[in-house]
């Protein structure tokens, strides 16, 4: 029988979509043969249209009838490769908490390559660097930066943790709670990432020679609100004039106290001897080396992503400028949109 049989119309439409379509020409071609002799033309014809046997348009209208559209798909050439994806799985899982140097390797941080090595060198599983980086991102491994730590542990950490937290529990607005810390701000841009086109690097101007300058800020564990005072020293004098200001700010409150890290100008004698003379304040110190305790690393966070990260200012004027009035959007923080907000 010349004719295949009969082809309904969605059926008509997707062989012709795969015809206008498909970048797989063959597909394309023994598609456009079946739409053919569907509509009628003898496969003879067919075939000298396609410069193509009239065998072959045989065999294309049969795999057609028994098999569909997919029929015409070619067969993947060759034998598919094989690899034991659950046993490269469990060996990264193994590995890559380790160091190379624990097993001996000269290598402090472990490459694709060098995990490629290991595997077939312990595993006899040969696998290709480029196989595991395409696989690892899958698995949750990624290419990150590494966090420094230190091996002490602070011994009387619970008991700052939950003094903390009673005081947070408790704060109220005759018993203020703030989380305090000090920001270096440079004239020299902290360089970061931006958005910009491939293979043209954003080019950031420095003026050079660097200046320093400090704020002392408050964060209100209740509020939000956002207290500071600059100056052009990290010393006790700065730490000291912030408390003399929220001194001045909460006079009706009957206790203030102030969450800080271990930094020296905390505990110096200057600080310890304006504390006895204002036994409002009380200072509870972070547990060490334990700065998410400190909410207040947020606020700077965002002072450096939003003010500081590749800042174009020549003059420390102007930088301080635009530092203050994000310290005015900022505040209460989080939530105002403070990236948001124009000049």
């Amino acid at each position: 029988m010349n004719r295949i049989s009969l082809i309904d119309r969605p059926e008509r439409r997707r062989l012709e979509k795969i015809v206008q379509r498909s970048k797989d020409k063959r597909f394309s071609r023994r598609a456009n043969a079946v739409l053919l002799v569907s509509q009628g033309h003898t496969r003879s014809r067919v075939a000298k249209l396609l410069s193509a046997a009239r065998s072959s348009v045989n065999r294309w209208c049969k795999w057609y009838s028994e098999v569909g559209i997919e029929g015409l798909k070619d067969a993947e050439q060759g034998k598919p490769a094989y690899l034991p994806g659950a046993v490269i799985v469990k060996l990264l899982h193994f590995l890559i908490p380790c160091s190379p140097q624990d097993l001996g390797y000269q290598r402090s941080r472990w490459s694709t390559e060098l995990l490629s090595n290991v595997m077939f060198k312990h595993a006899g599983i040969q696998v290709h660097s480029s196989t595991l980086r395409r696989w690892m991102p899958e698995l949750g491994i990624v290419w990150r930066r590494a966090a420094p730590t230190l091996r002490i542990r602070d011994p009387h950490k619970e008991e700052k943790l939950a003094a903390i937290k009673a005081a947070l529990d408790k704060c109220d607005a005759d018993n203020p709670v703030f989380y305090e810390d000090e920001v270096d701000i440079h004239l020299n841009p902290k360089i970061g990432a931006d958005w910009g086109f491939k293979g043209k690097q954003r080019l950031v101007p420095t003026p050079g020679r660097n200046e320093k300058y400090y704020l002392a800020g408050a964060l209100h564990a209740g509020t939000g609100a956002v207290k500071y005072v600059g100056s052009h020293s990290k010393c006790s004098e700065l730490f000291i004039k912030l408390m003399v200001y929220l001194r001045k700010t909460y006079r009706k409150a009957k206790t203030i106290t102030l969450i800080v890290d271990n930094y020296i100008i905390h505990k110096s004698r200057k600080t310890q001897a304006w504390l006895k003379q204002n036994p409002k304040f009380t200072l509870l110190f972070q547990p060490v080396y334990s700065p998410w305790v400190n909410k207040i690393e947020k606020l700077w966070h965002a002072l450096h992503e939003t003010v500081t990260r590749n800042h174009r200012c020549s003059q420390m004027w102007e930088l301080l400028q635009q530092v203050r009035r994000f310290m005015e959007t900022a505040s209460p923080f989080p939530g105002n949109q403070h990236g948001l907000a124009e000049v």
